[in-house]
């Protein structure tokens, strides 16, 4: 079946960087668009990054310059990149995609920021 395993989250220091892997299994990874969702404590789920198929990508203006999606699909696995991280990236990260009649999504990787 689908799983979605990200890894990878951690806590930080405002400025520094941090890689998210998430290690895809059960489906053609390599045909899909993937994302990079975040939830902040008290809000939302948040779209962060997406990769398409063809390795084209797309950013939320809040971490635009910051953050850097890629996907390697030798080895199932999607990256995020974090760097110049800033307090208000603290969140739970998680990988997901669109499947044919359902959104799958990972587990969650916990970020925290802060000093």
């Amino acid at each position: 079946q689908v799983q979605l395993v990200e890894s990878g989250g951690g806590l930080v220091q405002p400025g520094g960087s941090l890689r998210l892997s998430c290690a895809a299994s059960g489906f053609t990874f390599s045909g899909y668009a993937m994302s990079w969702y975040r939830q902040a404590p008290g809000k939302g789920r948040e779209l962060v990054a997406t990769i398409t198929s063809a390795a084209s990508t797309n950013y939320a203006d809040s971490v635009k310059g910051r953050f850097t999606i890629s996907r390697d699909n030798a080895k199932n696995t999607m990256y995020l990149q974090m760097n110049s991280l800033k307090p208000e990236d603290t969140a739970v990260y998680y990988c997901s995609f669109q499947g044919f009649l359902t959104r799958y999504w990972g587990q969650g990787t916990q970020v925290a920021v802060s000093s």
